[in-house]
């Protein structure tokens, strides 16, 4: 990280970082070209342990991509604030947190497993616990990214 004045290692504040954000961005390569998406997520950290989870449609580019390449880039930030200084317009800025990391994205399959990662991401979303049955789990796609590599960073506002 270049400016390791803003580097984010306290677990605490990273776990505040994922509270606080709801969308991750995926980034994914697709015939040698970026391709992102937003997604809804849940999540655990256990110490550097982060295991990020996703749902979505059984099928589409998506899919697609991850299948031929699991290889994925994610990224979640916090919305903060603008700086400017009408004086010097070229420290213009924005107050943020976010983590930035890399890892392979796996399909989860069996119904335990779907079900727990649906779990966390109603918990994430909307702090409900749902119960998913066997047809409503079947009808998705979930996805889980299980990584080391990641690094938080933050500008806090004044």
């Amino acid at each position: 990280m270049r400016r390791k004045d803003r580097e984010v290692a306290d677990i605490n504040q990273i776990r505040k970082i994922l509270d606080t954000c709801k969308t991750c961005h995926l980034a994914m390569v697709d015939h040698g070209k970026p391709y992102v998406v937003p997604l809804s997520y849940g999540y655990t950290l256990d110490n550097d342990l982060l295991t990020l989870v996703f749902h979505c449609a059984k099928e589409g580019r998506k899919i697609s991509i991850l299948q031929a390449n699991s290889a994925v880039c994610f990224e979640v930030s916090t919305e903060g604030e603008p700086i400017f200084d009408e004086a010097t317009p070229c420290d213009y800025g924005y107050y943020f947190a976010s983590i930035i990391g890399f890892g392979n994205a796996e399909f989860v399959t069996d119904f335990e497993g779907k079900n727990a990662a649906l779990k966390l991401i109603t918990k994430h979303q909307a702090n409900v616990a749902y119960e998913f049955s066997q047809t409503q789990t079947n009808t998705v796609s979930v996805l889980k990214i299980v990584t080391t590599d990641f690094t938080g960073k933050i500008k806090p506002g004044r």
